[in-house]
Parts: structure tokens; C-alpha cells; sequence
């Protein structure tokens, strides 16, 4: 019985080592794999979310700056033609 507890437990060694071993090269993939992710990422020459969402915010604002002044010289133009007359 001592024998078949050997192997036994040589067995759960074994397998405890090639579940390490598994892990680690999952991890090692991982790495590379995000490695070469951020390198074609970097490559793309994207924007980043922080300027982003700073240029869409100054667009919005801008946005109601343009519909104000069109309300403005709409004014104007009325205006300009009742006086005119």
C-alpha cells in the first residue's frame, strides 16, 4: 500500500509541476501578446480616450457658440432689411 501511495503522490507532483509550467506559458503568452497589441496600437498613432473626450467637449461647446451667433446675425439681417424699407 506504501508503493501505490508513492506513485500517487509522484503523480500529483507531476501534475502540480505541468500546471505551473501551463501557467507560465499562459502568462508568457499574454505578455507577448499584449507587447505586440501596444506596439501595433502605437503604430496606429490613435488618440488617446483623455483627448478624446477634451476636443469632444470643446466641439460641443463650440457647437452652441456657432448656433448662437447664426441666431445673432439672423437678427441682424432682419433687421438690416425692416429698417430698409
Amino acid at each position: 500500500m506504501n508503493q501505490g501511495s508513492k506513485v500517487f503522490d509522484d503523480i500529483g507532483r507531476l501534475m502540480n509541476d505541468a500546471a505551473g509550467v501551463a501557467d507560465g506559458v499562459r502568462r508568457e503568452v499574454e505578455t507577448a501578446f499584449r507587447s505586440q497589441m501596444e506596439r501595433i496600437v502605437a503604430d496606429l498613432d490613435l488618440v488617446s480616450r483623455e483627448d478624446f473626450e477634451v476636443l469632444r467637449e470643446i466641439v460641443e461647446v463650440q457647437g452652441e457658440e456657432i448656433a448662437s451667433l447664426k441666431k445673432e446675425l439672423s437678427a441682424l439681417r432682419t433687421r438690416k432689411k425692416s429698417s430698409s424699407k
